[in-house]
């Protein structure tokens, strides 16, 4: 079909055999040419700063499991900020002002089993105390010393992750410039000690009024940050690495007047302008919302508003989400960690590819709050699963695929299509992201792909059927419900195998990604491909 491929989606029979309401959907997907293409750490991840709010806690990044859970994210940025990064103090204690000979081994790192019992333990009941000083909006200075630092870039090297540091910068002077005396002695500490690390200053500036009683406008952060580039290249460690900012609120009247001021004086400072998007507030959002095409759909929106601002001024500078998830006020309850949380996820994946962001930082994957990929156990969520496949199943080149029913666009049924990650599948195989937000099932059938080759379905599915299920922090896969099988081994994440015939099957409240390794796509056959 020269490249130009339909896929016939319609409503199969239900389960008790009679004929659901027919919905006839053609997803025209063009396989000649890339689009866009994505950081290959597209799907990066963060550790909130909360998490070092006590020092013992960063112990917990010893974990063997957790250090198992992030190896298989890789490659990708792991970011540690948030809230509590602008009340953080470096206070070296002095233990370690002369550098080891050679650093630890990570097995030397490891955390002893009965020490990570116990902490979580107190984890949990810690988490209380941060949740009362967010609902009150009083945040306590932090000191941290070079433990913190040591732990938690152990953590990132031993699991393969590069990591970027969040300085504090709330620290200002009397004429309300940055003071940035703390960040240099950090910098010259890790210096040091030869860490090799990314920066950013300051987290979500447009909120310092209402957290700290500090107002900083977009002018002077951007003067902020062209001091710390310049700190930076006095370093010979450092004068290459990456910074990234402003961290700035999704656009909100005064936070769109913070990015275009930090725009004017700090683009030339950062490598990518980074800004932070929720869809909800966790603190009154529903099961509907999770599911509502229109919500997922106001990524667009503020995505095209940022992208445009930042384009005008610094055209070429890339843009990234550095932190975002489902709801914001630290998730919902009940719904952030569960399975729904999926289709928000996959579908700011699919959907952020397309518009051109190039990292999207999920927060978080350790620390408070109700969104994260691994819980208070360290057991880990439906939407780390989901995660994990993405990173195996999905290549950063983006194609083109819309998907049209009988009366208009199809909003229930969406789809994302990239080249398949090519650690995992030879060159010109692609991947069809695919996502049924209604209670129907929906059968996909794709002749002109299915006539290359078997296809390889991931299908995920909640624990239990129906809306029920939805409130799952179970996920199943092809019918098995994913764990761990030990600390340190992830379980087989194999596809079932279908003829080229068969059709493909997207059941009521899935996430699916079909794989078809044949398909010989143009755009994915080169390398680089041809970026349209």
């Amino acid at each position: 079909m020269n490249n130009q491929i339909s896929l016939m989606l319609f409503r199969d029979r239900d389960f008790n055999g009679t004929l659901s309401g027919a919905l006839d959907v053609v997803a025209d997907v063009d396989l000649s040419a890339v689009i866009r293409r994505v950081d290959p750490r597209f799907l990066s991840v963060t550790i909130d700063a909360s998490l070092a709010s006590e020092e013992k806690f960063m112990y917990l990044l010893g974990s063997p499991k957790i250090r198992t859970l992030a190896k298989a994210l890789t490659p990708a940025f792991l970011r540690f900020g948030g809230t509590r990064q602008d009340f953080m103090v470096f206070t070296p204690s002095g233990v370690n002002e002369v550098p080891s000979p050679s650093a630890p081994s990570c097995d030397d790192l490891r955390l002893p089993s009965w020490l990570e019992e116990r902490l979580t333990e107190e984890w949990t009941r810690h988490q209380l105390i941060l949740l009362k000083e967010d609902l009150q909006r009083k945040y306590r200075r932090v000191k941290f010393t070079e433990f913190t630092v040591d732990l938690l870039h152990a953590f990132a090297n031993c699991s393969g992750l590069d990591l970027i540091f969040g300085l504090n910068a709330l620290l200002r002077t009397a004429d309300n410039s940055w003071n940035s005396s703390n960040a240099r002695s950090l910098l010259q500490y890790c210096e040091s000690r030869r860490y090799r690390m990314n920066w950013e200053l300051g987290n979500e500036p447009n909120s310092y009024e209402k957290k700290a009683g500090v107002r900083v406008d977009g002018v002077q952060l951007g003067l902020d940050f062209t001091r710390l580039r310049e700190m930076m290249s006095e370093s010979k460690l450092y004068h290459d690495a990456g910074l990234y900012g402003p961290d700035v609120g999704q656009p909100r009247e005064h936070r769109v007047d913070i990015l275009e001021g930090f725009l004017k004086t700090g683009a030339e400072a950062v490598d990518a302008c980074t800004w932070h998007h929720y869809y909800v507030n966790g603190r009154d959002t529903s099961l509907d919302d999770f599911l509502d095409p229109e919500v997922l759909d106001s990524l667009a929106l503020k995505t095209k508003e940022v992208m445009e601002k930042v384009q005008l001024v610094s055209p070429g500078k890339t843009v990234w989400l550095g932190e975002t998830s489902s709801a914001y006020g630290g998730g919902a309850v009940g719904l952030s960690d569960t399975f729904v949380a999926g289709f928000m996820w996959l579908d700011k994946l699919g959907l952020g590819a397309t518009l051109g962001l190039d990292v999207v930082m999920r927060q978080v994957f350790v620390g408070s709050g109700s969104y994260h990929l691994v819980d208070d156990e360290l057991d880990p969520l439906p939407d780390y699963w989901l995660s994990v496949l993405y990173k195996r199943l999905v290549g950063p080149e983006v194609l083109k695929v819309e998907a049209f029913s009988a009366p208009g666009r199809s909003r229930r049924v969406r789809l994302y299509l990239h080249c398949s990650n090519t650690n995992s599948y030879s060159r010109g195989a692609v991947t069809l992201m695919s996502m049924n937000l209604s209670k129907k099932p929906v059968s996909v059938s794709a002749p002109a792909l299915a006539s290359s080759g078997t296809v390889e379905a991931f299908v995920l599915q909640a624990e239990r059927p129906g809306e029920e299920g939805l409130y799952s922090r179970s996920v199943k896969l092809n019918g098995d419900v994913l764990k761990m099988v030990d600390d340190e081994t992830l379980p087989d994440l194999t596809g079932a195998r279908l003829p080229p015939a068969k059709r493909l099957r997207l059941p009521a409240f899935s996430l699916a990604f079909f794989v078809f390794p044949d398909a010989r796509a143009a755009a994915c056959r080169h390398r680089h491909g041809d970026l349209r």
